[in-house]
């Protein structure tokens, strides 16, 4: 996206660390001998959590737990003899049992027979986690994760309204350094850092799709499995949603749960995990297709009691069943909601590749010097490129890309925005799929076969970004007309942008490389269900009954229902769709996509409607992706006379439309220099171009918002501001602001969060609520 904007798409920024175990190893994450991304074998499951400040759980305000029952001193099952035995009262259950080592005062002969099973379940876990596969997905392409694992940087903190910004968003925003940050490595993702932190019993990680928290869990796993790190724990049992959705309609008890997924524990006792130090890990929460209620449910507190898997999952997050375990809980950041604050003792976000760490992933992955310097001067040349770069993944797909096209006779330009590059990268591998398996026609050439199989993905990933769903079983690809028996789901082309993830109970899991991929073939079926004049799908998907027969039409009505999403799923499928409407790119697809007569007037009819779209009753911080649209389909006129009006330093000359006001606000949000004053009414521009302006309050100290008709809408986006993490806003001034209640109520609500930084507010004279907050 020409947005010199997000970057896994909406995240924070980070802090450098370094970690005691990559001494001695290269910085490489994500690059394995081939420089590709990492993925993990097939019989391993992925994840994904949220990022987060740290929280009170309310658990923390019970009393001493007794471990040391009479009926655990029958059995000889101490609690081990570094457990602190003077907590002082009040301290949660938690702190207490974070401090045992699990089966320290055993019998010897009990401690011997379960030693033997532990031992044995951390070879299972090794063996599980020490290998990576990278590129095409082959058995046996395995690498050791020691040999390229680079620390990603992972943060203590929370992101403001993650939950209602695509992930590129949250991308852009983490490409801005920020000192506030507190870094903390994986292997400390449960040690107290600070004296305000007691205990840390439950931990969110948070992150993009793709930025490397199953990684880091894997990182976290091995070194325990290795003796290296975490040896107070007895037991890290890792779980994988994914893998947890094949039995979401089957009840189980926690203690056969573990005996499902973990068969060298078969012999553990529902007493042994009662007195042992346990870590659950719940590897991507955001994949799960099981609803979390902390409400209304059952209570559980026996090992042995059945019940379904959410209900266990919920009974373990919030203490009822196993109050000592340890929880880590990974999520993308849509996904964080569905576990409360309360039951949160630490939130932490992985933020993915610092600059540097970009730049070294292109100089290990290519041995040509000039090549790989080349490359990155091209990354950084593209805002929207560079920002994206900070997953790894992404790396992968912009090196195959760059380094076909550089190392041939490239005579057209470089791809500058991403759907560019996604078609680019779609055309490398059914070229790589030709000269692999042979054929007749030309490398780069799709067949009648390539087509429909590419189609029919696109059918899945379109109805399942829908569905925000991210992983597929056997039945989903059934639906589209995918034959899973067939090898050429997962051979040739397909390798590099579907695979099949895991194998667990004769049951398959499937997911795309990348969500951004899953999007880009969600646009290109839509676009050729348009180009076929598919009315039904396109009448269903735009929720309107009147056939759409023009493309300026489709495209205005598919950009309005992307605005209406509050959390913007639809945005970067919605940017792909306007940059498929190029022919240039049309053209890259090689026949794909039904070739368009775009008369320079439908383009420019397009263009038009872009930029006099009115998002009145839309989120300021949403209207932004009206422009990333713009900069997709290579209109570079906004953004150039927003360059000039701001190096002109004359304001008040120029008038402004609501698209220059959202350049704008982007430009000035991502601006590494923070604005000292931003006065809404110095700008010659109409009410809604000032609304559209307000999101550049996130970068500045001091923010005149007089008489500017603020609605709740716009109070919401201002709201999100005063919260954001750094908070550089100092003074505020509303007045001449007629503000209802609702907004009132989402500003106090600002206004009283811990981030909030704000010293001075001037407020409306007749809004006591305000005033006194």
């Amino acid at each position: 996206m020409e947005e010199e904007e997000r970057a896994e798409s909406t995240v924070p920024s980070c802090v450098s660390m370094k970690s005691d175990w990559s001494k001695g190893h290269p910085l490489n994450f994500g690059i394995g001998p081939q420089g590709s991304p990492l993925k993990m074998d097939e019989d391993r499951a992925e994840s994904t959590v949220p990022s987060c400040v740290s929280l009170k759980s309310d658990m923390s305000k019970a009393g001493v737990i007794n471990f040391r029952s009479s009926e655990e001193i029958e059995r000889g099952e101490h609690i081990l003899s570094n457990w602190d035995q003077s907590a002082p009262p009040g301290e949660s259950s938690c702190s207490q049992s974070g401090s045992r080592s699990g089966d320290a005062e055993m019998k010897p002969k009990q401690r011997s027979d379960l030693q033997e099973v532990i031992e044995g379940h951390k070879m299972s876990l090794k063996r599980r986690c020490e290998h990576v596969t990278e590129g095409t997905h082959e058995a046996g392409s395995g690498t050791l994760l020691n040999k390229i694992y680079t620390e990603l940087y992972i943060t203590e903190g929370q992101s403001e309204e993650v939950d209602t910004q695509h992930e590129v968003r949250q991308l852009e925003r983490t490409s801005k350094k920020n000192i506030q940050d507190t870094p903390i490595k994986c292997q400390d993702i449960f040690k107290v850092l600070s004296e305000q932190q007691r205990h840390i019993r439950v931990v969110l990680t948070n992150g993009v799709a793709g930025v490397g928290k199953t990684f880091s869990v894997q990182k976290f796993s091995l070194d325990w499995a290795e003796g290296l790190e975490n040896q107070d724990i007895s037991l890290v049992l890792l779980l994988s949603c994914r893998e947890l959705n094949l039995i979401r309609d089957e009840q189980h008890s926690l203690l056969s749960l573990l005996h499902v997924f973990h068969p060298t524990l078969q012999k553990i006792r529902a007493e042994d995990l009662t007195v042992w130090k346990l870590l659950f890990i719940f590897d991507g929460l955001d994949e799960s297709r099981f609803s979390l209620d902390f409400n209304k449910h059952q209570l559980i507190s026996d090992v042995t009691q059945v019940s379904s898997v959410d209900v266990l999952l919920v009974n373990l997050i919030q203490g009822n069943l196993l109050p000592s375990a340890l929880i880590w809980i990974t999520s993308r950041p849509a996904a964080a909601y569905q576990i409360p604050p309360s039951c949160v003792d630490r939130i932490t976000e992985v933020r993915g590749f610092t600059d540097s760490q970009k730049e070294e992933y292109f100089r290990r992955r290519f041995s040509d010097e000039d090549l790989s310097k080349r490359i990155i001067s091209h990354i950084k040349a593209s805002r929207s490129l560079h920002i994206m770069c900070l997953i790894p993944v992404f790396c992968w797909i912009t090196a195959i890309v760059l380094e076909d096209m550089m190392t041939r006779d490239q005579r057209g330009e470089l791809p500058q925005t991403l759907t560019d590059l996604y078609s680019h990268f779609l055309r490398v591998q059914i070229k790589r799929k030709k000269q692999k398996y042979g054929g007749k026609q030309r490398p780069e050439e799709l067949t009648e076969a390539d087509k429909e199989l590419l189609l029919k993905l696109g059918r899945l990933a379109f109805e399942h970004l829908e569905k925000g769903n991210i992983m597929f079983y056997s039945e989903d690809l059934e639906r589209c007309g995918l034959d899973v028996s067939e090898v050429s789901v997962y051979s040739g082309v397909c390798t590099e942008i579907f695979k099949r993830e895991s194998v667990i109970f004769q049951k398959s899991v499937y997911c795309f490389v990348h969500l951004s991929i899953q999007e880009f073939l969600a646009a290109v079926y839509m676009f050729h269900r348009y180009t076929r004049k598919d009315t039904a799908v396109i009448s269903q998907f735009l929720e309107y009954s009147e056939p759409v027969t023009s493309l300026d039409g489709f495209l205005r009505r598919a950009l309005r229902k992307s605005l209406k999403s509050e959390n913007g799923h639809l945005d970067l499928f919605v940017r792909f769709l306007h940059g498929l409407s190029l022919e240039s790119n049309q053209r890259i697809l090689g026949g794909l996509l039904d070739q368009m007569e775009n008369h320079p007037e439908t383009i420019q009819k397009v263009l038009n409607n872009l930029k006099e779209e009115n998002s009145n009753k839309i989120s300021p911080d949403r209207s932004i992706n009206i422009f990333h649209c713009l900069m997709e389909m290579k209109d570079q006129s906004v953004h150039q006379e927003i360059q000039e009006f701001l190096k002109s330093g004359e304001i008040s000359e120029m008038r402004l439309s609501e698209i220059h006001c959202s350049a704008l606000a982007y430009l000035l949000q991502m601006s590494e220099e923070v604005l000292d004053e931003l006065d809404l009414q110095q700008y010659n521009t109409s009410e809604e171009g000032r609304r559209r302006l307000i999101p550049a309050v996130r970068n500045c100290r001091k923010a005149v918002l007089r008489r500017c008709g603020l609605s709740e809408i716009s109070c919401g986006s201002l709201a999100s501001a005063l919260r954001s993490n750094p908070s550089h806003l100092r003074v505020l001034d509303l007045r001449g602001n007629q503000l209802e209640d609702p907004a009132v109520k989402l500003l106090c609500g600002a206004l009283q969060d811990p981030l909030c930084k704000l010293e001075t507010l001037r407020s409306v004279r007749d809004d006591p609520v305000l005033s006194q907050v």
